[in-house]
């Protein structure tokens, strides 16, 4: 939100709530905000993850907490408690539910780190111990430690932050990093939490290991984040999500699909063009029953990277305030229009339970060359008679094919739409159907 004002100015709620037909008119159903909390001054970062800012930096969502308050407070540059309350409903009114980002950590200026010091780790000379991954520091921010003697009174100030934004109306959770929290904690909150806001949604933002992220789900996370970001070849996609699609994952683990997000822009994308960009949303949008896109960033198809091997935006949003050029002629919004609508329209894109279904999307994942080959179709599944043309419609392109057999040749090149996602019509008639034929 800090970046929906005029150009060179902090943006509010009320600045987003002039957005929301905009999102909406794309076809999507959630609107998911990073922490809208106050943010922290010592060791605040800036731009580009500079560890000195300037007066004017506004610092990192994610380094939570100033003397303006903590998680149940809101950042005043974007406006008041009562102003999100009203975004909530304006933006219900558009079909729209507001996602929140729950972050389980603290700035040093946080109000638990003087209240409650014994809720964090501390070195031999008395400091807090600030978040480290190596190579990484994140000198703006205190992680909690959960091994503390005082835990049971942590666990409940950490479940009263998500009922309380509950209570104002969110229902809709992105939880970060939450492998690095103990599952039992994570299965006391969730089942405390759905106790009294059973329609509760909370998405895993657990980047790790494949039995921690299925642990986390058998935990009672409703989705999660996935690997889909880094699977970019054919043979990759196919291993990946037949994987996720069969027994005993397909029963508990539930994923949505994000081609970025504020820290991940991929080398595919970086080097891929705006046909990367094309077909990881496609495949996003077809592969799985949720997915995402980090906004203007993957709208406006942004591909710079801070350095060299890095997946870290240059300019990332994350430190300063972004003008996106949201009239750009170039911009993605009609494609994802076309997709998200694709989707409403048909249930078989709206499961998880298998990849067999009766839509076909072929996508070229080589984002530089032409690619052509036969598609092999169940004909017998589908209900299509062998003998009989049927015809095949584009769905993306507007496109009608008459095809005939169970083979039939597709080719797609990158540079003018690197997929196609395909609904058949059984039956063609023919002269054999006018009422005179003899």
């Amino acid at each position: 939100p800090r970046s929906a004002g005029k150009p060179g100015t902090h943006g509010t709620f009320r600045d987003v709530e002039q957005r929301l037909p905009y999102v909406s008119g794309m076809g999507f159903d959630i609107l998911y905000l990073p922490p809208i909390h106050p943010i922290g001054k010592t060791h605040r970062k800036g731009r580009n993850n500079n560890v000195r800012a300037t007066a004017t930096d506004p610092g990192s969502p994610w380094a939570i907490g100033s003397e303006q308050g903590g998680h149940k407070s809101v950042n005043p540059d974007l406006g008041t408690l009562d102003d999100f309350k009203r975004f909530v409903r304006v933006a219900g009114e558009h079909g729209l539910a507001v996602a929140l980002d729950i972050a389980f950590q603290c700035s040093p200026d946080h109000p638990y780190t003087r209240e409650h010091p014994e809720w964090f780790k501390h070195r031999p000379d008395g400091s807090i111990q600030y978040a480290e991954n190596p190579p990484k520091k994140y000198e703006d921010i205190y992680p909690f430690d959960f091994e503390t003697e005082s835990w049971r009174e942590l666990w409940q100030e950490l479940l009263s932050i998500v009922l309380f934004w509950a209570d104002q109306g969110v229902r809709v959770f992105r939880v970060d990093n939450p492998h690095t929290k103990p599952f039992a904690f994570w299965e006391w909150l969730i089942a405390e939490l759905r106790s009294s806001h059973p329609d509760v949604v909370l998405l895993s933002e657990a980047f790790t290991r494949p039995k921690v992220m299925y642990r986390l789900a058998k935990a009672g996370f409703s989705q999660s984040y996935t690997y889909f970001a880094w699977r970019n070849t054919a043979y990759e996609l196919y291993q990946y999500f037949t994987e996720l699609a069969q027994p005993p994952i397909r029963e508990f683990f539930r994923p949505n699909l994000w081609p970025n997000t504020p820290d991940i822009l991929t080398e595919y994308l970086q080097t891929g063009g705006r046909p990367a960009f094309q077909a990881r949303l496609i495949l996003a949008a077809t592969l799985g029953a949720s997915y995402g896109i980090y906004g203007p960033a993957f709208e406006l198809m942004e591909n710079r990277a801070r350095e060299q091997g890095s997946e870290e935006y240059l300019d990332s949003e994350k430190y300063q305030v972004r003008a996106w050029k949201r009239d750009d002629p170039n911009s993605l919004r009609e494609l994802i229009t076309i997709v998200n609508r694709i989707r409403r329209e048909n249930p078989a894109l709206q499961t998880d339970r298998g990849l067999r279904f009766q839509i076909l999307a072929v996508v070229n994942v080589d984002p530089h060359h032409v690619q052509r080959g036969m598609v092999n179709l169940p004909l017998e599944e589908l209900g299509i008679e062998r003998d009989r043309p049927y015809q095949a419609h584009e769905l993306i392109s507007g496109a009608r094919y008459l095809w005939n057999g169970p083979r039939n040749f597709v080719e797609i090149n990158p540079h003018s739409m690197p997929g196609q996602v395909f609904r058949f019509r059984r039956r063609v008639r023919s002269e054999h159907d006018f009422e005179y034929f003899l």
